[in-house]
């Protein structure tokens, strides 16, 4: 009977406990909704809005790095991360605030928003828009002419720098033909400008009626610059073919280190317009030679310690960077063509001839003597990153692309269908440069995203998208034997998707690592002239490494042969577009000869 009644109770103990948790559950649901529909009502959380039929629109909340900037090092004047960047006739500031117009769920989703908290005197040029799945991370940039003081203008016959448009004219709307699309209604207007004036952007309203005539401004011609589409945003006709309406965001054509095209933020929309054909908009262009926005010397040595990435290299990566003193020091010799033995370079690699162009007269190759397995392997404890900065965006941003040096690169890793094979000499070379960019805003002196080499391509990585390590370092991970740059560990590969054929690119972290705010060495920064004096190795123009005498033709065909019949061709014509330098034909030129030094990168 004790059993009996001691079962009872806790019985009765248990439904008592889940009446109270389904009671409190309820509760907790109930507050929940009571709480959004005051936020809904009230907008107490700008992520929210409601769409047509009360239907609730989910937006991006701004990204902004794990930990604060500091407070830069500053000069006198208006220099870096001053807030505002000098282009000579006018001046321009960056603008993050934005107020939400409208959300586009044709394909993709995306946001469109109106600059907001604009500093009095400066103008808008237009509004912006980004996927609504991403962070919200962008700009666009305001404009004032520049005060010319006492003094008279230059030229009393020159046209202000800026002027407001004659009109607006409808570029689309959502409900166009009668037929709303989701998520209410939005205006596209393009602005038509006076003569000798241009657009550089557009605006997106709610309603039907023209914007005021000051609510932007144009810009002369002559402060200027071409721009091409970049990446399509919005394509209505993949969704709905009767509304052929396409948003791109833009980039300046004049890009690199000399390049003078300044990105607005803003973006170009269209219903008619052929790929090929001249933009109706346009970016700005900077025509002040001083380049003030850019960082002097000791605020790079700040940025590079405040933003430095560390690299990771593979848990099985054998071929490791080393400093190239290091490499010269350990026996590296300069082959001349005709000559059958090599000359040792000294540590500064002083005797390399430079100044000239690749034209095949002389190599470096690794030492002849029972040292040559020992400096493949390369000296982790000597690496440093080599550091060339460079303006980008005509100045407006600044590149520090930082440069490693392998002293060999390792055989590739084909990887067909789940099955994976490692080449005996497929890939291999003598020496390795690699290298990743940091984009650093000059307007505030943010990290703006990372550059990632790869082999021949690479592409550019946002901020928010980053992983970090102490504070607002990245991580760089380089792959194993190949030493491309990713910003995840993983599997990546160079090939064919479709036929499940490339190679393999593995990357992840280990003990193996190179702190590049502290290892670190700034090379070239041609910008501030004399500050920095380049080292004598970077002249170098030829090949870092020979031409390697090997039949990868043989060892290709072995793989063709174990392949099903069905796959042979088209491996055969994959292989044959893979970059010459994985076959391991002829070691790498340096830096200085990539067009990257001089020109953007590939993106």
């Amino acid at each position: 009977m004790m059993g009996f009644a001691r079962s009872n109770l806790n019985m009765d103990v248990k439904q008592r406990l889940l009446r109270f948790l389904f009671y409190s559950m309820s509760l907790f649901l109930r507050l929940l909704q009571l709480l959004q529909m005051f936020c809904l009502k009230f907008n107490c959380f700008p992520w929210y809005r409601k769409g047509k039929n009360n239907t609730i629109i989910t937006l991006p909340q701004a990204f902004s790095l794990s930990s604060p900037t500091p407070q830069w090092p500053q000069v006198t004047g208006q220099g870096f991360a001053s807030g505002i960047v000098n282009l000579g006739e006018i001046e321009v500031r960056k603008v993050t605030g934005f107020e939400f117009v409208w959300n586009s769920n044709i394909g993709k989703p995306v946001a469109f928003y109106k600059p907001v908290g604009i500093p009095d005197g400066f103008h808008i040029l237009g509004h912006y828009c980004q996927p609504s799945d991403k962070p919200l991370w962008g700009f666009v940039l305001v404009v004032r002419e520049v005060e010319s003081g006492s003094s008279e203008r230059r030229n009393r016959d020159k046209l202000p720098a800026l002027k407001n448009p004659l009109d607006y004219k409808l570029v689309w709307c959502s409900n166009a033909g009668r037929k709303e699309l989701p998520i209410g209604s939005a205006y596209f207007w393009a602005p038509e400008p006076s003569e000798g004036y241009c657009a550089l952007g557009y605006l997106v309203t709610n309603r039907p009626d023209k914007p005021s005539l000051d609510e932007m401004i144009c810009v002369r011609a002559d402060l200027t610059d071409k721009c091409q589409p970049y990446r399509l945003m919005l394509d209505a006709a993949s969704v709905y073919p009767q509304f052929p309406f396409q948003v791109w965001s833009l980039r300046p054509c004049d890009r690199g280190m000399p390049g003078k095209g300044v990105s607005v933020g803003t973006f170009f929309c269209t219903s008619c317009w052929n790929k090929g054909e001249e933009l109706p908009v346009v970016c700005l262009k900077n025509l002040n030679p001083l380049l003030p926005a850019m960082p002097r010397l000791h605020q790079i040595h700040a940025l590079i310690e405040h933003y430095g990435p560390t690299i990771f290299f593979h848990p099985e990566e054998v071929y490791l960077p080393s400093s190239v003193d290091w490499f010269f020091n350990k026996g590296a010799l300069l082959y001349r063509k005709g000559a059958y033995t090599g000359e040792a370079i000294d540590a500064a690699g002083s005797n390399l001839p430079g100044g000239e162009t690749n034209d095949g007269e002389y190599w470096i190759d690794l030492p002849s003597d029972d040292r040559k397995d020992f400096v493949k392997h390369g000296d982790l404890n000597s690496a440093k990153l080599y550091v060339h900065v460079k303006p980008a965006l005509g100045g407006t941003f600044t590149d520090i692309a930082m440069w490693v040096f392998f002293p060999f690169n390792g055989p590739s890793t084909l990887k067909i269908g789940v099955t994976s094979r490692v080449f005996s000499k497929v890939g291999e070379h003598v020496c390795d440069w690699e290298h990743f960019t940091l984009r650093v805003c000059n307007f505030s002196g943010e990290l703006w995203g990372i550059y990632f080499s790869q082999h021949s391509g690479g592409k550019w990585v946002d901020a928010y998208e980053l992983e970090y390590i102490n504070g607002n370092k990245a991580i760089v991970y380089s792959s194993k034997s190949g030493h491309a740059s990713y910003p995840h560990p993983g599997t990546y590969i160079q090939g064919s998707s479709k036929l499940g054929i490339g190679i393999r690119n593995d990357a992840a972290r280990s003990n193996l690592y190179v702190d590049s705010s502290v290892q670190y060495e700034i090379v070239a920064a041609e910008y501030l002239g004399d500050a920095v004096t380049e080292p004598q190795w970077l002249q170098f123009m030829r090949e870092w490494g020979p031409k390697i005498v090997y039949d990868s033709k043989s060892e290709l065909d072995k793989i063709i042969n174990t392949l099903p019949r069905g796959l042979r061709n088209p491996f055969g014509c994959f292989i044959k577009k893979l970059p010459v330098e994985l076959y391991g034909e002829e070691g790498p030129t340096g830096p200085k000869e990539k067009n990257n030094w001089i020109g953007d990168e590939r993106w």
